[in-house]
């Protein structure tokens, strides 16, 4: 979503803006849904920030939730469904070729 806004306007301004227009849109008025994002992360183009930085003209934001699943318990669990025969760098090698080939 693309939004004219005026300079000086801060990050948590600018998403309660936002968020306003999209429920205006699909009619609705829930306010619970602008609380909500304070659980959540702000950031500009991949780095975060503070909910009062403020804005600059072009400036991409993002909302960062936390993880659900650990990324090293995710892939430990994949790793003991699928085996170790599919998996790892050379798993799809040609038959008769050299290990690492």
């Amino acid at each position: 979503m693309r939004l004219q806004v005026p300079e000086g306007i801060t990050v948590q301004d600018v998403l309660n803006q936002g968020l306003a227009l999209c429920l205006q849109a699909n009619g609705s008025s829930d306010s619970a849904s602008l609380s909500s994002l304070q659980f959540q992360q702000p950031g500009i183009w991949g780095k975060k920030v503070s909910w009062t930085q403020v804005v600059q003209a072009g400036d991409r934001i993002e909302l960062y939730r936390p993880l659900k699943v650990d990324p090293k318990v995710a892939r430990r669990q994949r790793f003991k469904r699928q085996g170790k025969g599919r998996t790892g760098l050379f798993a799809n090698r040609k038959s008769g070729s050299a290990a690492g080939y």
